[in-house]
């Protein structure tokens, strides 16, 4: 998984040190977290790696699916097992997961299933569901009918898809805005073809709103105030749902960074940075 540690040098936390995973999202890398994850080195011990269906990650031609399994791996739950293998490994323990979008769900999942692992949640423009349900009026951001326009355009056409995507999904940023929709664009773009069609179903439909209230670890939501991706809504969604979750777990927080898109790290690294810090060294 391409595992990176930055900064620090001791343990997986039980030496008072705090250890830091950054988790990234559908069609990113380790690299998602460039403009980041040096500034949190400074004080943090921080590790980067990237899930089986990113384009960074090596595989051979005809061998795709072993990267992405139909079976396994491309569900939520089975990089949730990704990620536990990963950190038995690494030996960490007691972590603060920093969980972008999908990540976010995938790191709910893995506390659930190895609570000793996670000591905090940081839970970054994540959704339990992005289609809405009529049925509750959960409010998710798509309608169904989008989620299969969206996968039909990339099983037609994955290249011309991808940049569009991009830009869409990152949103404005203070000049040079452009450099962090063509950041995401590149890495998208690496993603095999077919693996970019199976993950995107597996997120588009994906329901796992009931894991929320099986969460027990303390956790912080991060939010951007305009994400067309997920919108504020389903922060405040999950925020209900997990206060009355795990007896004696706290309600988690809601911090809302004033910036548009679905990528802080890449249009708002100061103020991403800022903001992290204070959720770490409160935590």
């Amino acid at each position: 998984m391409n595992a990176r540690v930055l900064g620090g040098g001791g343990g997986g936390g039980g030496d008072g040190e705090t250890t830091v995973v950054l988790a990234h999202g559908y069609g990113g890398s380790s690299h998602i977290w460039d403009d980041v994850a040096p500034a949190l080195a400074k004080t943090f011990r921080v590790v980067v790696f990237d899930w089986s269906f990113s384009g960074d990650v090596v595989v051979d031609d005809d061998d795709d699916a072993a990267a992405v399994s139909e079976d396994i791996s491309c569900s939520y739950f089975g990089f949730a097992d990704e990620l536990v293998a990963m950190m038995d490994e690494l030996a960490l323990t007691a972590v603060v997961f920093v969980g972008h979008s999908m990540a976010g769900m995938i790191g709910c999942i893995a506390s659930v299933a190895r609570p000793e692992l996670f000591r905090h949640l940081v839970l970054v423009g994540a959704s339990p569901r992005y289609i809405n349900d009529d049925g509750d009026g959960y409010v998710g951001g798509f309608e169904r009918g989008e989620v299969d326009a969206m996968l039909a355009a990339i099983e037609a056409d994955f290249a011309a898809w991808a940049p569009l995507f991009a830009e869409a999904v990152v949103g404005p940023a203070p000049s040079p805005g452009a450099g962090a929709v063509a950041k995401f664009a590149k890495q998208l773009g690496r993603m095999r073809p077919a693996a970019a069609l199976r993950v995107m179903r597996a997120v588009l439909t994906c329901d796992v709103r009931a894991v929320l209230r099986d969460v027990a670890a303390p956790c912080t939501i991060v939010h951007c105030a305009r994400d067309a991706v997920a919108p504020l809504a389903v922060a405040r969604y999950m925020q209900r749902a997990m206060a009355r979750g795990v007896d004696g777990a706290p309600a988690p927080a809601v911090v809302v960074m004033d910036s548009s898109g679905h990528f802080p790290q890449l249009t708002a690294p100061m103020e991403f940075v800022r903001v992290m810090e204070a959720i770490l060294l409160d935590h």
